[in-house]
């Protein structure tokens, strides 16, 4: 299959060399010169043009930076640009009011969409084991997963247009409660004289079992390797992790949903963001 991808970073770069290692043709499109040199060396054509990169391709993905920019490109670029037929998945994490808007602009233009945001940073990017969180239509959603499936381990459709980002915020919200939470417990054991690795231990086969302590403990020489055994580099940014819990917020306020944990949760991420943007978010341990 032919495939534009258009935005080539962290994510971006990894998922477009695993489209090229399942065979298929890609045009890769991005601002930087950088992420197009090594699109190139993975085997990716390279466009300096994103409406370019569209033409002739029975596919577009792509993974852009927020709402605002995704909204323009599909306007732009993408939409009228891309051949009538063409399948379109965006697999950047967004608000859900813009999915919702640029899939109703692109269906009254003829084409099938999804968002399809992922779970799994940028090693699972670069891995191909990613997980997909995808809303659209069945038919969308038939013609996007072997697209998907070539990125990912996992590929789940979570119902119609804008059900994959509602589901990937609140599972971001709910991680971020539960690292917080995994943080907090692993101190307080330490503190209280209980050896961390003992706690690690006990908690990781009782009722404390969770994702953030059994496969990305925060504590450093404890548990399972993690970015905390690297000085917290790699894995998902805290950046990343505010902006996620900013967009649930914002949904929670527009749902009327109460969620008084995930709103704290945002307010401490806030102030460790300040000046530890780029450490991994279970780095929001040093604040304990």
């Amino acid at each position: 299959m032919k495939i534009a991808f258009i935005g080539l970073g962290n994510m971006g770069g990894g998922m477009a060399a695993n489209l090229v290692k399942a065979g298929h043709a890609v045009n890769a499109f991005d601002l930087s010169e950088e992420a197009l040199a090594n699109a190139k060396d993975n085997g990716c054509a390279t466009f300096t043009d994103a409406r370019e990169a569209c033409a002739g391709v029975e596919a577009v993905v792509t993974m852009l930076p927020n709402g605002g920019i995704v909204k323009a490109v599909y306007e732009n670029d993408v939409i009228g640009h891309a051949p009538a037929g063409a399948v379109l998945l965006d697999c950047s994490t967004i608000d859900v009011a813009t999915a919702k808007e640029v899939t109703a602009s692109a269906e009254a233009a003829g084409y099938d969409m999804v968002d399809a945001p992922v779970s799994g940073g940028i090693a699972a990017a670069n891995g191909g084991t990613l997980t997909f969180m995808v809303g659209g239509t069945e038919t969308a959603f038939t013609r996007a997963e072997p697209v998907l499936q070539a990125m990912g381990k996992a590929v789940i459709h979570a119902g119609d247009a804008g059900a994959g980002q509602t589901a990937k915020i609140c599972n971001n919200m709910l991680l971020a409660v539960s690292m917080i939470g995994t943080a907090e417990a692993m101190k307080m054991a330490e503190k209280l004289g209980l050896d961390p690795q003992k706690f690690y231990e006990i908690s990781s086969q009782s009722s404390g079992y969770c994702w953030s302590l059994n496969a990305y403990t925060p504590l450093p020489g404890v548990g399972v390797e993690s970015p905390a055994d690297k000085d917290y580099q790699g894995g998902f940014a805290t950046a990343l992790m505010l902006k996620d819990l900013r967009l649930a917020m914002e949904a929670a306020e527009t749902s009327g949903a109460s969620t008084p944990l995930g709103k704290h949760a945002q307010e401490l991420y806030e102030a460790f963001a300040t000046e530890n943007g780029g450490l991994d978010f279970s780095a929001i341990i040093k604040t304990l």
